[in-house]
């Protein structure tokens, strides 16, 4: 057998934060590998072989969220909807800690955690295999120089692409108007239609939207968020 060449990408951003508490390293060490969705790291799976989500998750619709911070969104979007299965990622380990203490208070349990980058999941999963995805509050680099760090770059976004099934849904929130630019022009071109008819599409926040702690900083700060909702076209 072969084992094809780990691709060279880039990651930008910060891994480790403060100085994790005691019962935060607890839940990195009993919650975290349960709530794996299966063998991502090149370690682990160095062949690259495909992820099982019919296995892990049976004939739940998934959900992906790239990115998700403290893990506000994602479990509340858990408790609303038992019946979906959530796969959350998140490089940042005082992120993922903070995520799985809200996990272990709501006692929701079809939410799976990728500690690491989204790239590297997407790389796994079935062509069509995820129903909605959520990309909220990413890290809007905002100097010009830095625009190639986005998510919102051809890279990443023919994975998602390849990975969302025709006609589904993928939701994208930003308080930093450069970033909203730079994902009208992007993601279009990835495959996707923009649903919006009117201001209010982009100016309100989803029906079933929770304000996370980036967005309540966003306007303290006196930044206007926006909501931007994409469908992936049919092939």
């Amino acid at each position: 057998m072969t084992i094809p060449d780990r691709p060279f990408r880039n990651f930008y951003g910060r891994i480790h934060g403060k100085t994790l508490k005691p019962h935060q390293r607890v839940w990195l060490d009993e919650d975290l590998p349960r709530l794996s969705p299966g063998p991502v790291e090149w370690e682990e799976n160095p062949d690259r072989r495909p992820l099982d989500l019919a296995a892990r998750f049976g004939d739940r619709e998934i959900w992906l969220e790239i990115g998700f911070g403290g893990g506000e969104h994602m479990v509340h979007m858990a408790q609303s909807n038992p019946d979906v299965a959530l796969i959350g990622c998140e490089p940042f380990v005082n992120g993922v800690a903070m995520a799985l203490g809200k996990i272990r208070h709501a006692g929701v349990t079809n939410i799976s955690v990728h500690p690491g980058d989204a790239r590297d999941l997407m790389e796994l999963m079935p062509d069509g295999s995820v129903a909605r995805a959520f990309l909220l509050y990413p890290d809007p680099w905002p100097k010009a120089r830095h625009r190639r760090r986005r998510f919102v770059t051809p890279d990443s976004l023919n994975l998602l692409a390849r990975v969302l099934k025709p006609g589904a849904e993928f939701r994208v929130a930003t308080d930093i108007p450069d970033y909203v630019r730079h994902t009208l022009e992007e993601v279009p071109r990835a495959g996707f239609d923009w649903l919006a008819d009117a201001p209010a599409d982009w100016r309100q926040p989803w029906g079933d939207w929770v304000s996370t702690r980036y967005e309540q900083k966003a306007l303290r700060e006196g930044r206007v968020p926006h909501y931007l909702t994409f469908r992936r076209r049919a092939q």
